[in-house]
């Protein structure tokens, strides 16, 4: 019986947060810091979610923290995905392969 109490509430807890935005927020947002907070608020949860599994999915984390920083590095002067990719492999390969 508790089971379908949980699901009950997360149901109501998960439907509510999607429902109160529509029915509080009828007109445009006008003020600039509350649009700039929501619109990078996607990307914020992006890279919480990726950046920690970035560093912990190889044996060791400072193969995944190296990776990271030469692909970010990578990316920045204007690597393509496949070969940021590529590179980031062969790094945790060689770095995991030494250590």
């Amino acid at each position: 019986m508790n089971n379908y109490l949980y699901i009950a509430v997360m149901a109501a807890v998960s439907y509510t947060i999607r429902v109160l935005p529509l029915t509080l927020i009828r007109k445009p947002i006008r003020n600039r810091f509350l649009q700039s907070f929501l619109y990078y608020v996607p990307y914020v949860t992006l890279a919480v979610m990726t950046f920690p599994a970035i560093i912990h999915a190889t044996q060791t984390p400072i193969s995944g923290a190296v990776a990271l920083v030469v692909g970010a590095a990578a990316a920045w002067l204007g690597a393509g995905l496949f070969p940021v990719s590529v590179l980031c492999c062969v790094l945790v390969f060689v770095i995991e392969l030494f250590v």
